[in-house]
């Protein structure tokens, strides 16, 4: 990568919440010294204070992005959520100020599939009850409800990219796997579509969640589809706190309707570790209760703080947007002999025609240019004569419905 036109040793970084070190050695490398890297989340009040000479922030899911933040972040240029969800921040607040934001979906998707495997087989011998009662001197040594997982039905909610990875283990382990999406999804192996969510868990034997947090799927799985479950029936979530009833998950599993859980995410969790837990799946039998976990290996955080260093690398020094949820995808190789000059507008008609204009006016060769919209944002990479780079953006600025101009190299 290039040398900026902004010193790069000028350049705040901050990344929160124990962001991997690959993601601070990525960008020290490149020649980036002022990275700061701080254990824990900030509150909203000292994020607006922490945040106002920063160019580049580093988030995970517990750090909340509001307008009051990005509206103290003057000289923000872009946002990494080092995990898999953005749910945490403002997306229209950053996409009306242009900031990109930039996260890693498949990274730690290999961590997530292993645990759900793991925990089904736990779950299905009922490991966890057995682990209890050896840790209270009694010894439970029987076959009666302890099962193998080959033969059995795997039941997946949400075929993306965590729920195929499961697919395919699971098979590999002689399981049947069937699969429901709200998009048509091509069948890995010898997967099938369940077609409908009530057709998946009527035949499971095990359920796995994988869906996103949306209104679509809040309380996915209530009362009404616990009881259409096989009696005796896993359930195992890995997705979202929302996306369960946990009170009336509660009810099934004492009933016996259920035969026991996985869950990793719920509708509340602690702002840090050592912080008071309560849920309504606490004490319950056959029941594994993890602290959002799933993701949260060595190998996974190593990933995906190389996967989002680079893209913030790649958005830093060449403008690249591919895998941004704000500012529309867009690359453009370098131009020999040029500035290129980034231009993010408010999407209406007349801006690219403006730009040419005032370009055109000013006898201002442009040597290579690319526009890309979404419903919201333009996003216009220029290339233009070294001679004239900085007229240039002096009358870009003032092109009507421009949000942000910035001077690459």
């Amino acid at each position: 990568m290039g040398q900026t036109s902004y010193p790069k040793e000028k350049i705040q970084v901050l990344f929160l919440e124990n962001i991997s070190e690959s993601a601070v050695r990525n960008f020290k490398m490149q020649g980036y010294s002022q990275v700061t890297r701080i254990n824990k989340a900030l509150t909203e009040d000292e994020l607006i204070e922490a945040v106002r000479n920063v160019h580049i922030l580093g988030i995970r899911s517990k750090t909340q992005i509001t307008p009051r933040v990005l509206a103290a972040a003057k000289k923000l240029q872009a946002i990494g959520c080092f995990c898999i969800g953005v749910n945490q921040v403002d997306l229209e607040a950053a996409r009306e100020r242009g900031v990109v934001v930039f996260n890693a979906p498949y990274s730690n998707t290999r961590s997530v599939a292993e645990l759900v495997i793991g925990s089904a087989i736990m779950l299905i011998r009922r490991i966890p009850d057995k682990n209890k009662a050896a840790h209270e001197g009694v010894w439970m040594k029987e076959a009666s409800g302890s099962y193998e997982l080959r033969g059995k039905t795997l039941g997946i909610i949400g075929y993306g990219n965590i729920g195929s990875q499961v697919s395919v283990l699971a098979e590999s382990l002689g399981m049947r796997v069937i699969f429901y999406d709200i998009e048509t999804k091509l069948p890995l192996g010898n997967a099938v579509d369940g077609r409908s969510l009530k057709e998946v868990l009527t035949r499971s034997d095990v359920v796995t969640l994988h869906v996103p947090e949306t209104e679509q799927t809040k309380n996915l799985i209530g009362r009404a589809q616990l009881k259409a479950c096989k009696k005796g029936a896993i359930l195992i979530n890995y997705a979202r706190g929302e996306v369960v009833d946990l009170d009336a998950l509660r009810t099934e599993i004492l009933s016996g309707r259920i035969g026991g859980a996985a869950i990793d995410v719920f509708p509340w969790e602690p702002e840090k570790n050592g912080d008071r837990f309560q849920t309504p799946l606490q004490d319950l039998p056959n029941v594994l209760l993890t602290p959002h976990i799933g993701g949260s290996t060595e190998e996974a955080q190593s990933n995906i703080g190389e996967d989002v260093s680079q893209k913030l690398l790649q958005y830093l020094e060449r403008g690249v947007t591919l895998g941004s949820h704000t500012v529309p995808a867009l690359a453009l190789p370098a131009q020999e002999g040029s500035h290129r000059i980034l231009h993010i507008h408010a999407n209406q008609p007349g801006v690219l025609s403006a730009i040419n204009g005032q370009l055109s006016k000013n006898r201002i060769n442009i040597l290579g240019q690319y526009l890309k919209t979404n419903s919201a944002i333009g996003y216009v990479v220029l290339d233009v004569d070294k001679r004239l780079s900085t007229q240039a953006m002096s009358l870009l600025k003032e092109v009507s419905g421009t949000i942000k101009v910035r001077m690459l190299y």
